[in-house]
């Protein structure tokens, strides 16, 4: 673990500039645009001609959960986003009902900063990632000040419920066509964020960066395609050996091919045959039961059963096919264990849930003492800020104020275009759900100057109101939720996370240690194997999950990304000996003059 990413203190001086440059577009933008305005306009459409467009409000609510699980495999995507609908009808429901029993302001800025703590522990917990828990915060906490009563609400709930039923429908509707296509876009930015890092391994601060980059899309790739828990498809067995092939390439990035990389990254994105790597235990992969096989470099015959000795080439390459099938086999022991119950995960969010409730009741009490009406706003701007650390929040503080000031300009000249009619008011709407999608992923800033007059243009459903007062209330709002919603990141800290990374650390170290020495002992029972090999499967699951839980909070220690993916991957190597030590799988010194020694490299 000598290479591992330190994890000293860092002092860094807070970002301005920096904070509004923008990135590269993601690969497939176009995707979440497509799909929420696939999902908005037919519910839209109909109420306008039904001359109802005043419950738009209720089933946009539904169409914005097209936005979630884009990343996620078809199969996993159909339950995220099940779950999202639900979590967001019960959101809805609570806050309907809390605004049919009280108008009173400073009750439903209470409640409305419960529901987003709630949200924001849930989300992180189960790692729905973006747009988390914000769009479930803007939904509630906009109905929480719309005028209802208690006989409304159930038909409200069901329209809502339609319009998240029509989502989900337009979520899974490329799976036919391209039914491994979030496994293949993960797997092929692994690979190019390997290439990547291979061509800057010189060293330097690219390199490092670089580095860091391909080590968060590798553990990104295997979080895809560990989504799904059944056995495993020809495909996705194929994807993940290409994964394994971009960790072969951080190992050692000075004897990796990019352009190789990149070819089968290419070959990967598309709907055909997924490239070929190599596996020892086929024929026609060039090791053959007689012990005589193709080079791996398809240069000529070799020995592998004694015989010519092999050249350093070929050593290593065979060392990359063992080491490969190694991880696969226990990437499969893995997948077998059974994910941590929810109730064990929101444990070490608590403190979390108290930053969110906190922050978004100061920020909607003071919205209030200053005369706002509906200061959902504020409420939500300090529930979007909470990030990976104090950087990244007062990056997005910075962010979310600049994004909504110019967003307000941009509705002060729509607002106009907006009001010639219905349908021009729904192809307005239209137009910026497509814009916040297609631009958010280049920074944050640029999508919040989409969102902005998209939430000013929702108002305007029920009936037109006047944008001077709607432009001074939301920026009014924007700067208080983002000062208080900043400040209380800073005053409820959660320094326990960095602690528990470690400690994951630590018992994944443990538990491999234990397993090698079981695995090695030719005493060894059944069972002892057994319960050597499911303790540290379960060691990994937990170390992923605390990881992931750690990556959501703000602390002064840098998250040791790279040890969590290192000790995956030599625990992954480790569960494999324990499967070969029961005689499911051959020894590989039994098929080559190649001597494998666990967590070595080749």
């Amino acid at each position: 673990m000598s290479s591992a990413t330190p994890t000293s203190a860092r002092v860094r001086r807070l970002p301005v500039v920096g904070a509004l440059r923008l990135g590269r577009p993601s690969d497939v933008w176009f995707k979440p645009a497509l799909s929420v305005v696939a999902a908005v306009a037919p519910p839209s459409l109909l109420l306008m001609t039904l001359g109802r467009l005043d419950l738009a409000p209720y089933t946009m609510a539904g169409s914005l959960c097209a936005l979630y699980a884009h990343n996620r495999p078809y199969a996993a995507r159909a339950k995220v986003l099940a779950w999202v609908i639900l979590g967001m009808l019960g959101g809805l429901a609570v806050a309907l009902v809390s605004a049919s029993l009280t108008r009173n302001a400073v009750v439903l800025v209470t409640v409305g900063a419960l529901l987003a703590a709630v949200q924001k522990a849930v989300c992180d917990a189960t790692r729905v990632g973006p747009p988390a828990h914000v769009i479930l915060t803007f939904v509630s906490s906009a109905a929480l000040f719309v005028p209802q009563t208690p006989g409304q609400v159930p038909g409200h709930l069901a329209l809502a419920a339609a319009a998240g039923v029509w989502a989900w429908l337009v979520g899974m509707a490329p799976a036919p066509l391209r039914p491994h296509g979030p496994e293949r876009r993960a797997t092929a930015q692994a690979l190019n964020a390997a290439a990547a890092y291979a061509e800057t391994a010189r060293g330097g601060e690219e390199g490092a960066g670089a580095r860091s980059a391909a080590y968060a899309a590798v553990h990104a790739a295997w979080q895809t395609l560990l989504a799904v828990r059944n056995r495993p498809s020809t495909t996705r067995r194929a994807l993940e050996r290409l994964v394994i092939r971009a960790e072969v390439a951080l190992a050692a990035p000075a004897d990796a091919d990019p352009a190789r990389l990149r070819s089968w990254a290419r070959a990967v994105r598309g709907t055909g045959r997924i490239p070929r790597t190599g596996d020892p235990r086929r024929e026609e992969d060039g090791l053959r039961p007689d012990g005589v096989g193709s080079r791996p470099d398809g240069a000529g015959p070799c020995r592998t059963d004694g015989g010519a000795r092999l050249d350093d080439d070929s050593l290593r390459r065979d060392g990359d096919l063992l080491r490969e099938r190694d991880e696969l086999v226990g990437v499969a022991a893995e997948r077998a264990v059974a994910p941590r119950p929810l109730w064990s995960r929101l444990g070490p969010l608590a403190p979390v849930a108290v930053r969110s409730a906190l922050g978004c009741a100061l920020a909607g009490y003071v919205s209030l003492a200053l005369g706002a009406e509906r200061p959902y706003w504020a409420l939500v701007t300090a529930a979007s800020l909470y990030q990976a650390n104090i950087t990244l929040t007062w990056s997005r503080a910075v962010q979310r104020v600049v994004g909504n000031l110019v967003g307000v300009l941009l509705f002060a000249a729509v607002a106009p275009v907006a009001q010639l009619g219905p349908l021009a008011l729904v192809l307005c709407i239209l137009a910026c759900n497509f814009g916040a999608e297609a631009l958010i992923g280049r920074n944050y800033w640029l999508g919040s100057v989409c969102v902005t007059p998209l939430a000013l243009l929702v108002t305007e459903l029920p009936g037109y109101q006047p944008t001077g007062e709607l432009v001074t209330g939301r920026v009014v709002d924007t700067l208080v939720g983002a000062l208080v919603g900043f400040v209380a990141a800073v005053a409820v800290t959660n320094r326990r996370a960095g602690r528990r990374v470690e400690r994951a650390l630590t018992t994944v170290d443990r538990a491999r240690e234990h397993a090698a020495r079981v695995a090695a002992d030719p005493s060894s029972t059944p069972a002892a194997l057994e319960a050597a090999r499911r303790g540290l499967a379960a060691a990994v699951v937990d170390l992923r999950a605390t990881a992931d839980a750690a990556a959501g909070e703000w602390w002064q220690r840098a998250l040791p990304q790279e040890r969590v993916v290192l000790a995956e991957q030599a625990a992954h190597r480790t569960l494999a000996a324990t499967v070969r030590r029961r005689g499911l799988l051959p020894d590989p010194g039994t098929t080559s003059t190649y001597t494998y020694t666990e967590g070595a490299s080749p």
